[in-house]
């Protein structure tokens, strides 16, 4: 490959584009699953504009020597041209392709299989690519892998226009009033018009799991899996979300149910996604129970993940379920770092989660949608948390109220 220089001082607002990209928790499983599926060595998303070409994610097995915030020279690019025409350009080995084997680009540098995918915002407006080149030749044009960068081009063209209007929610609206009405529903929106590109994704996962690949291919997609389902869960949070604040509230669908076999579901498969993680279960309820099934294993796992992602990584987590006179009880304790008490008052709160833990990633909806579960089953969420440990006791009465 030709060695390359790269300049990373970018202007603010392309910087902003960069840290936006970073910002999307599915990019780099995105671009893991493009090198995997076609076979090239380099994959990125890019902004491209008039005069520049900046890396703003990058997967690079190759060392063709780009880091985020790296550029190349724009007029030396295929995705300058892109731009204009706003179509793919797939090429499967340079040297027998009637368009491009004359082409500067793959001859400037070393490229045999290219494929760029324009990433076009739902107003017109070009942001950039989505691409992977390789110095040997591939098969990019295949059908599957031209639909999967379709696929994977429109839903970071969604994520995109969605951070930024919260971007620009955020910062326009004076009425703290008015914030709220807005936010939740463009969370109602959001969460409804990012099923569709996640549907599609795990389509393309479906298909590449009929495929042969290697076993490093194999760890791949069981990543992705989890990245998807680990979207569907947010998806449904701010669901969850915006019916509870615009009047739907949490539905229930009780019955008489045996809830341990649920609730030792959600363990085994936190178990499963977290292997270094020791949860000591003592689940000791052997009679039916009123409730929402799934409400319940959903409110579980909230807390059972709250405890994984907080708790002393060399303690194991304790998770009981009891009959308790006239309630059933459910309780998770962690060790680690206690919440600080001015956090507490605020930790069944909606978007509370960045001043809670200033390091957590997220909405900070789950402990929310736990506490609106609890109450839609006229139960209570608490929680204690001292030097020593952390737990949350889930109460919900026996008989229905």
């Amino acid at each position: 490959m030709n060695s390359r220089t790269q300049d990373t001082t970018l202007a603010h607002d392309y910087s902003d584009d960069v840290a936006l990209i970073n910002s999307i928790s599915a990019v780099p499983s995105i671009l893991e699953v493009v090198c995997q599926a076609t076979g090239m060595g380099f994959a990125a998303v890019a902004r491209v504009t008039g005069d520049r070409w900046i890396a703003c994610s990058v997967r690079d097995t190759i060392a063709f020597g780009l880091e985020p915030g790296g550029e190349l020279d724009v007029t030396t690019t295929i995705c300058h041209e892109i731009r204009q025409h706003r179509q793919i350009v797939v090429i499967d080995d340079v040297g027998s392709d009637p368009v491009y084997r004359d082409h500067g680009t793959p001859a400037h540098y070393g490229l045999k299989s290219y494929i760029s995918m324009p990433i076009v915002l739902s107003d017109g407006t070009f942001f950039g690519t989505l691409c992977a080149i390789d110095p040997r030749p591939a098969h990019p044009s295949q059908p599957h892998i031209i639909g999967m960068f379709k696929l994977f081009a429109q839903m970071i063209g969604q994520h995109i226009e969605a951070k930024r209007e919260l971007a620009a929610k955020t910062t326009d609206l004076i009425g703290e009033s008015e914030a709220s009405a807005l936010r939740e529903q463009f969370i109602a929106v959001l969460g409804h018009d990012l099923r569709n590109p996640l549907n599609g994704i795990a389509g393309a996962v479906r298909y590449l799991d009929r495929e042969k690949l290697s076993e490093r291919g194999t760890a791949v997609l069981a990543m992705v899996n989890q990245t998807v389902d680990r979207m569907a869960s947010l998806i449904d949070n701010v669901m969850d979300f915006a019916r509870g604040r615009l009047g739907g509230g949490i539905t229930l669908e009780r019955s008489e149910s045996a809830i341990e076999p649920v609730l030792r579901q959600v363990i085994d498969e936190l178990r499963a996604s977290n292997p270094d993680v020791v949860i000591d279960a003592q689940m000791r309820v052997n009679t039916p129970i009123d409730c929402d099934q799934v409400r319940i294993g959903q409110l579980f796992s909230n807390l059972l993940g709250n405890a994984v992602t907080h708790g002393a990584p060399d303690t194991p987590i304790r998770a009981t379920a009891r009959i308790d006179g006239t309630h059933f009880e459910l309780r998770t304790t962690n060790q680690g770092d206690p919440i600080p008490p001015e956090a507490m008052r605020k930790l069944f709160a909606p978007f509370t989660r960045g001043e809670v833990r200033p390091s957590q990633q997220g909405l900070g909806l789950g402990l929310y949608i736990a506490s609106e579960i609890a109450r839609a089953h006229g139960g209570t969420l608490t929680a204690t948390s001292d030097a020593e440990e952390t737990t949350f006791i889930f109460r919900m009465p026996l008989a229905r109220i």
